[in-house]
């Protein structure tokens, strides 16, 4: 199973490395991360970049795709060449999923039309925008779209994935090796259990703004 991330300015790197971490460590499963032209693809902190080892006409029908979001997604939904690709490769994917603000961009590929699909908390609505159905819920499935709410939901839409596209076995022999068994600090990791007054700071961190 070859998945394909596309990169592009911006994007939140989590969105990025969470799942292909969960991916990477499934056997017989091999993940390449693209762009438009090989090479690094800063993140939305500018402090990190991920290097793309194949340019989007190089890799042009993945098994699947995981379009990762960040506030990147605000110029890339006008990206003709990113957007192409998606919808491209897309009609011959075996799954076509996307990470927080993503799913802006299967929107802009004309993919959500008439689905449910998820995104980060903050800006959920805008996907009726692209003529999808806003769901607050963590990971979304939709035939073969699947689509996952804010940032750190991409690890369970990776597990999602693998159990279904493989098998509960092997999604669960990677959690264990990742030992991924969230038990966190604060309650807070939801708009429905945090403090009120946290919204808007939180909002500001993410730093998206035109989608918004």
């Amino acid at each position: 199973m070859h998945v394909a991330i596309p990169l592009y300015p911006g994007y939140t790197a989590l969105d990025a490395v969470g799942p292909y971490t969960v991916l990477a460590f499934a056997p017989g499963w091999k993940v390449t991360f693209v762009a438009a032209e090989p090479g690094p693809v800063l993140d939305d902190r500018g402090y990190l970049s991920i290097a793309a080892t194949a340019s989007f006409a190089e890799l042009p029908h993945p098994d699947v795709i995981l379009v990762p979001g960040g506030p990147g997604t605000d110029k890339a939904v006008s990206d003709i060449g990113l957007l192409a690709w998606i919808s491209q490769a897309h009609e011959h994917t075996r799954w076509t999923t996307s990470v927080c603000s993503g799913s802006f961009l299967l929107g802009a590929a004309g993919l959500l039309k008439g689905i449910n699909a998820t995104s980060h908390w903050g800006w959920l609505e805008v996907l009726a925008r692209f003529g999808a159905e806003p769901v607050s819920e963590r990971v979304v499935t939709e035939g073969k779209i699947m689509t996952a709410a804010g940032v750190s939901s991409g690890i369970d839409l990776a597990l999602t994935l693998l159990a279904q596209a493989s098998s509960a076995t092997t999604a669960q022999t990677v959690q264990l090796a990742i030992e991924y068994a969230p038990e966190p600090p604060f309650d807070s990791g939801s708009p429905k259990t945090a403090p009120p007054e946290l919204r808007e700071p939180a909002l500001r961190l993410i730093g998206m703004g035109a989608t918004r």
